[in-house]
């Protein structure tokens, strides 16, 4: 809809990047796709790809910070009136709203609207030879038609194509859009449920490079930690399988929030790797059998530990 790969002068966001860089093929002149004519004219437009239910549902965090700089760039180095097209703007961090205010009184156009289409099929007599953006102006309660000479799509983050087969190579879960996901978002952002693994940055949503720094330094400094101490503490309590009880029904199988289970095709039972293994217990409560008890906590052992409880409560209290 939006008229890239058919349209010449529509530049995805890495493409203006490049174009505006001075070590970039234009030496940071930016210009239109025939490399000589400078627009005088330029519309942004924000998440693309982005909060729509027909490709990404979810916010992709740079877009609004990476617009407002397209925005600030176009006008230090064209003075061209530029235009950015936003569903909402999300400024929330450190200076970025302040950034919003310098762009704004830079006379930069702000329209509240879903971009409809970018087209070069002219009505008027003024749209010839220009990309048309067709948007609903929320704010104005109208249709516009908005003639510029240059389109930059703002373009949206999603994780690589082979996600889910990196993360079942390290034993890690994605959520529903793909992304790797931690073991709490709160308590342990940058850790995931395979000890050791961690996860940074863009691998685990869509973030900007302060927080991928902070991160980064995050699990960094989890590693040193664990390599200065030269030895690793492993959870004593181990969940173990009697392979003669095993019926092979793999319930267990896809339940180990570790990749700790494993299914043995030609025994047909189930095995537990005791490096992976957490004792977290989930597998010893699924097994219909009965064949897989942690250490230390296996059914007769609690049975004699309720009874010793019980014959407790039964002695007579003494004066």
């Amino acid at each position: 809809n939006y008229g890239y790969g058919r349209l010449p002068n529509v530049f995805t966001s890495l493409e203006f990047e490049r174009l505006s860089n001075a070590a970039g093929p234009t030496g940071g002149h930016i210009v239109l796709r025939d490399g000589k004519t400078t627009p005088k004219s330029v519309g942004i437009i924000h998440c693309v790809g982005s909060r729509d239910k027909n490709f990404n549902n979810y916010c992709s965090v740079i877009c609004c910070m990476q617009g407002l700089k397209f925005a600030h760039l176009v006008h230090e180095h064209t003075g061209a009136t530029v235009y950015n097209f936003y569903i909402d703007m999300r400024t929330a961090y450190k200076a970025y709203d302040e950034f919003y205010q310098r762009v704004i009184e830079e006379d930069t156009l702000f329209v509240r609207g879903k971009v409809a289409e970018v087209t070069d099929a002219a009505r008027y007599s003024s749209e010839k030879g220009k990309l048309i953006i067709q948007v609903e102006d929320t704010l104005a309660g109208k249709q516009r038609r908005i003639p510029v000479d240059m389109v930059i799509l703002s373009s949206g983050l999603q994780p690589r194509h082979d996600a889910k087969e990196v993360g079942k190579m390290f034993g890690i879960s994605c959520s529903t859009d793909g992304w790797f996901t931690e073991k709490h978002p709160k308590l342990d952002p940058v850790a995931t449920m395979t000890e050791g693994v961690f996860i940074v940055g863009c691998a685990q949503g869509p973030k900007d490079i302060p927080s991928s720094v902070a991160q980064g330094a995050a699990a960094a400094a989890r590693v040193l930690d664990k390599i200065l101490q030269k030895e690793v503490t492993l959870e004593p309590i181990k969940a173990s399988v009697n392979q003669e009880m095993c019926s092979g029904c793999r319930i267990c199988n896809g339940l180990c929030p570790y990749s700790a289970i494993s299914f043995i095709e030609d025994r047909k039972v189930t095995e537990i790797n005791p490096a992976l293994c957490q004792g977290c217990g989930t597998c010893v409560a699924a097994c219909p059998a009965g064949a897989i008890s942690g250490t230390g906590f296996s059914d007769e052992q609690i049975i004699a530990q309720i009874d010793g409880l019980l014959l407790r409560n039964l002695e007579p209290v003494r004066a």
